[in-house]
């Protein structure tokens, strides 16, 4: 397996959970170049399996993800053509991640700054622990963070705590991130114990329930939902129509654990 394979590592579980780990532990697993792309072409894939029902992002050795691999910058990153050529594939994988239709948690121990903690929040949960550090350090190297990336922290943190984040450069501990929303769940143990605990609250039930929650919701925070009203409606009448809902009745009546199909 060549060596750009083993960059991110994924992994089905059961139930249905995915593991995708970030796997340059020797660079606090910065983001190469390649790895954005293969990121992009992860998370479609695992959109096309209806099995996978939740997703983890994590960093292997105790770390989350230190960034993007400025060491490559001089190569593929060197002027503005490259640069943009560059944050394309950036934003292809940001959008791949967070328009992935099921919940995506980042299990953040360690540095998850930079362009890791763009990929944390563009997951739906982000999970830290006592070693939990986070921030955008663009302002130490000259960088302006596009819109997507931007709009992703704003929506997250607020406005001025938004620009407390890129102003500063800061790596905050797990406190401020708690508490400026960076972090929506501090686990006890390692974030990774913690993502599971929280996947494990979505696992068991109704997979186009989930999916339409999601996707409503994304439309409310985009200010679209009344443009998009037919979509909305269309999204209920299907999850009305589905064999899930009709369970879900039976389950209830019969006292019992629903079962089901995501159909």
């Amino acid at each position: 397996m060549a060596e750009q394979d083993t960059d991110i590592l994924v992994s089905v579980e059961a139930e249905g959970l995915a593991v995708v780990t970030l796997n340059r532990p020797a660079r606090r697993n910065a983001v190469s170049l390649s790895m954005w792309n293969r990121l992009e072409a992860i998370f479609l894939d695992l959109k096309a399996q209806p099995e996978v029902k939740a997703v983890i992002l994590t960093g292997a050795g105790g770390q989350f993800c230190a960034g993007a691999d400025i060491s490559e910058f001089s190569k593929v990153r060197s002027d503005a053509q490259s640069g943009r050529i560059y944050e394309a594939a950036t934003e292809r994988a940001a959008r791949a991640i967070r328009d992935y239709p099921r919940p995506t948690i980042a299990a953040v121990s360690g540095f998850g700054v930079g362009g890791g903690c763009g990929l944390a929040l563009c997951c739906d949960f982000r999970v830290g622990d006592a070693t939990t550090r986070m921030g955008i350090p663009a302002a130490r190297l000259g960088i302006v963070y596009g819109a997507l990336d931007t709009v992703l922290l704003h929506r997250q943190v607020g406005f001025a705590n938004a620009k407390r984040v890129l102003f500063s450069a800061r790596f905050f501990e797990i406190d401020d991130c708690v508490a400026m929303k960076l972090v929506d769940v501090r686990a006890d143990g390692s974030a990774l114990d913690g993502a599971r605990a929280l996947a494990g609250e979505f696992l068991d039930k109704a997979p186009m329930s989930i999916e339409g929650a999601k996707a409503v919701l994304e439309m409310i925070s985009a200010g679209e939902a009344e443009a998009r009203e037919a979509e909305i409606l269309a999204i209920m009448d299907q999850a009305m129509e589905s064999e899930d809902y009709r369970e879900g009745g039976r389950a209830f009546l019969e006292k019992r654990k629903p079962r089901f199909i995501g159909r």
